[in-house]
């Protein structure tokens, strides 16, 4: 007979070998709770009161803007460095020094990336990176827009092995593949450094806070030793120069409360991807208002400035409109408005800067503005009063066939709907990349006022009849001269044009407004039809 004894029942042996002595899970939420409140309280609140002083919102005070109440579900808010090197051991880094997530703006979700300058600056660590990666996934899976808060000293330098720097590459690689397919916010509400900075280099929108952001790919320490240069970061790379010289940046606002209203009112026009629909807005401003203050806004007198902004004014609704890039190549004029409650893009003419005429960046402004518009199915409003582009030596050295020629692309380009409307001058190319009858324009008109030809009437006379102005007495040239401008100009009325029907109609100046929103949903149903490519090759 076997000496083995029975073996115990299965529940009585785990009641034996497997006591437990852990927390309970009341104690387990307990602290659970504490660790996040840990957490939440982000740099400490010297490093908080620090942020206050320089005129700046925390991370987390900038998100209660930014979502609408209550819908924020915070990712990753328990990540930390993980980081072996000498340099971060002993350093606490809550969130490791970015705070993602995703929420509701005016009712549709969003990503956010917002880094904290109260941790470690707000440098990206791996395991910043990785918290990041993963907004760039779901916003890009969900069809969601992304939104950065940069605010950032660029990469973690006491984590950049090579390990670290290569992953950070990602970031870029995966801006491009989201461009045109999820809206893309960059807003500078602090430094932006080397990494950071190119983050808004490839976003759709960037707005900067005054006195506290700036940006550039290296900061006045890294200057100064790599070139020898003293400079200051706001005189290399704050929103002045970012918004009225280089032009980068697409908006210079006073603080952060600001910066995030801006964000929010951007978005209000943007489908939340490329295959959404436009989200159209309530409105009580009659479709059919007549605007009969344009007779006094824009003068007959072709050669008399105006401000294009009052055109605006006087036919959006409630005269709304969102500038891109106000500050930058003044002479054109870009950004959204409604329609009818229904979003559309604006390209419009400045006559109070170069007579409206346009140069490499205005052209380079007007392009970008209407690759961004078409990529979202955004319609497009031109508002034609050009007297071409400039020339002369010093534009030529810029380069402006090459910059003129991506105007034309794009314009050429997009197959969003586009209404035209031709105020007063409509001369040359500039003529073509104001969206002319050769660039599909589902519908264009002319006010009679205006002037379509290949040049102004002085020009075309200076060329035709040069010779017989200098074969005549001096006392008789000013006569001869204006008695053949205005000859010129009765061939280039607009009554020409609309006889050969290069324009479909003229209209008064005051029915603008109830014009373009017919054209604009006459033309909702569009489709054009391109041969297969890969992509074009950019005139950049």
């Amino acid at each position: 007979m076997s000496d083995v004894k029975p073996e115990a029942p299965a529940a009585e042996r785990a009641a034996v070998s497997y006591s437990y002595d852990g927390p309970s899970m009341a104690e387990a939420v307990a602290e659970l709770t504490q660790k996040k409140a840990k957490f939440r309280e982000m740099g400490g609140t010297e490093r908080v009161q620090r942020q206050h002083d320089q005129n700046k919102l925390t991370v987390r005070e900038r998100l209660d803007l930014l979502f609408d109440e209550g819908s924020f579900v915070e990712f990753g808010l328990l990540g930390h460095h993980q980081s072996q090197s000498p340099a971060m051991q002993g350093k606490f880094t809550p969130a490791d020094g970015v705070v993602t997530g995703i929420g509701d703006i005016d009712g549709r979700k969003a990503c956010v990336i917002a880094y904290d300058f109260t941790v470690m600056a707000g440098s990206m660590g791996m395991v910043t990176e990785i918290k990041a990666t993963r907004m760039r996934e779901l916003a890009l899976r969900e069809r969601i827009p992304i939104v950065w808060l940069v605010d950032s000293a660029g990469a973690r330098i006491q984590e950049a092995t090579g390990s670290m720097f290569a992953r950070t590459g990602d970031l870029f690689r995966e801006q491009v593949i989201m461009s045109g397919v999820v809206p893309q916010v960059a807003a500078m509400v602090g430094p932006g450094a080397a990494g950071t900075a190119y983050i808004p280099g490839l976003a759709d929108f960037v707005p900067m806070v005054k006195g506290t952001s700036n940006m550039a790919l290296a900061g006045p320490h890294l200057v100064k030793a790599a070139v020898g240069e003293d400079v200051t970061a706001e005189e290399m790379g704050g929103s002045r120069v970012h918004n009225k010289v280089s032009g980068v940046a697409d908006l210079e606002v006073p603080d952060d409360s600001a910066c995030i209203d801006a964000i929010r009112k951007y978005l209000s026009y943007f489908p939340s991807s490329n295959t959404g629909d436009l989200p159209v807005a309530e409105t009580t401003d009659p479709i059919d208002r007549r605007a009969e203050e344009l007779y006094d806004i824009v003068p007959a007198n072709p050669r008399q400035a105006y401000d294009v902004h009052k055109v605006i004014a006087a036919i959006t609704d409630d005269g709304d409109f969102f500038p891109m890039k106000p500050d930058f190549a003044r002479n054109v004029v870009t950004g959204f408005a409604r329609f009818g409650g229904r979003p559309a893009g604006i390209v419009a003419n400045q006559p109070k800067f170069l007579g409206g005429a346009l140069d490499v960046n205005s052209a380079d402004k007007a392009a970008r503005f209407v690759w961004l518009c078409d990529a979202f199915n955004i319609p497009l409003l031109f508002l034609m009063d050009c007297p071409g582009f400039l020339v002369g030596s010093a534009v030529e050295k810029q380069g402006i066939i090459r910059h003129g020629a991506k105007m034309l692309f794009a314009v050429a380009e997009a197959t969003v709907p586009k209404v035209t409307i031709v105020l007063r001058k409509g001369y040359g190319a500039g003529y073509y990349v104001m969206n002319g009858r050769a660039y599909e324009p589902d519908y264009i008109a002319a006010w009679p006022t205006a002037e379509i030809s290949v040049m102004g009437p002085e020009g075309a006379v200076n060329i035709i009849f040069r010779k017989q102005i200098e074969a005549m007495p001096e006392e008789e040239r000013n006569e001869a001269r204006n008695n053949m401008v205005a000859m010129i100009r009765e061939q280039i009325s607009p009554y020409v044009a609309a006889g050969w029907s290069f324009i479909d109609d003229l209209i008064d100046p005051a029915d603008t407004r109830e014009i373009v929103i017919r054209a604009l949903e006459q033309s909702a149903t569009k489709t054009v039809e391109r041969p297969w490519r890969k992509h074009g090759v950019l005139p950049v």
